[in-house]
């Protein structure tokens, strides 16, 4: 996972600069935190979105997000205030955040695929997404973003002494796992990672992205359909810059030297905070549904609250 940064880094900011960026760092996870906790209140006090696979795509997504923004919001904290963490507690916090983190490009690839087959396929869609299908397919999900995480873990216990498992390290992916061979698998997994979900789904998004014009008589609707699948691509985009991070690293870095805590520090943001911002907006503020029953929740907890005369 890319997504903490680099206790080198760390050292090299004065008190002023950690302080301001970790202010910044967990405003926007506990706002972002905040706001996705609202839509998955709202899903779980309304049983209409639990037999949609949309929205049970959605809900997953958003509670991956909270998971994947809270580790990578901890991590970095602890970069400056902690930076000596035990071995054990940091294997878990590497693996929960790395599966997260890979879990999010993924879900969006299928919810990428469910929108093109509700609007491709309208017919179609009942019978081939449903809420079973859709269950399964977030099972496979973690369980294919498990197995690479399950070879770091076998190989991690066979090559080190159960006295490493109780020292203390920097919680940092590239401290535990320091051999070339992780590196290099790494980098292999990554690219074909990469590939597979760039082209299924270029083929999606185009493919929705003209069908939307002409399988939408409501020109409004259509124009709605095309903005939501050009901000799920920017989203997808910013996501799967992760993976290219520490590229892009090596590259500015020798360039600038004197930024490497900037440079290390804007990574992180546009990579690991701003897609997760930019969730609820796209496909949250966006639904007429969620919105109406956002609207129900609120007024009836209005009313709740409201002192009687």
């Amino acid at each position: 996972m890319n997504s903490t940064v680099n206790p080198t880094r760390a050292v090299q900011d004065d008190f002023k600069d950690a302080f301001i960026k970790n202010f910044i760092v967990v405003f926007l996870g506990i706002a972002i935190n905040y706001i996705n906790g609202i839509f998955v209140f709202i899903f779980s006090k309304s049983p209409v979105f639990y037999m949609e696979s949309k929205y049970i795509l959605y809900i997953h997504l958003v509670i991956n997000d909270m998971i994947m923004l809270s580790i990578s919001v901890t991590l970095h904290v602890i970069t400056y205030a902690a930076p000596l963490v035990n071995v054990s507690l940091c294997c878990i916090l590497l693996l929960v955040g790395t599966m997260t983190a890979r879990n999010t490009p993924m879900s969006l690839a299928g919810m990428a695929v469910e929108r093109y087959i509700a609007i491709c396929k309208p017919l179609h869609h009942s019978q081939i997404c449903t809420v079973r299908r859709t269950y399964m397919l977030i099972l496979l999900i973690w369980c294919l973003t498990f197995i690479p995480e399950l070879a770091d873990i076998i190989i991690l216990v066979l090559t080190r002494p159960l006295s490493f498992f109780t020292s203390k390290i920097f919680c940092y992916p590239l401290t535990v796992y320091s051999t070339s061979y992780h590196l290099e698998k790494n980098v292999a997994v990554n690219v074909l990672f990469m590939s597979f979900v760039w082209i299924m789904l270029i083929y999606t998004y185009f493919r929705v992205f003209f069908a939307a014009k002409t399988a939408t008589t409501d020109a409004v609707s259509a124009k709605k359909a095309q903005n939501t699948i050009l901000l799920h691509g920017v989203q997808l985009l910013l996501c799967m810059l992760s993976y290219i991070t520490p590229l892009l690293e090596a590259i500015l870095i020798p360039l600038f030297p004197n930024e490497r805590s900037k440079i290390g520090f804007s990574n992180f943001l546009i990579t690991n905070v701003l897609p997760r911002f930019l969730t609820p907006f796209i496909y949250g503020i966006r639904d007429q549904k969620i919105v109406s029953y956002f609207k129900k929740h609120s007024s009836t907890c209005i009313v709740k609250v409201r002192p009687v005369n």
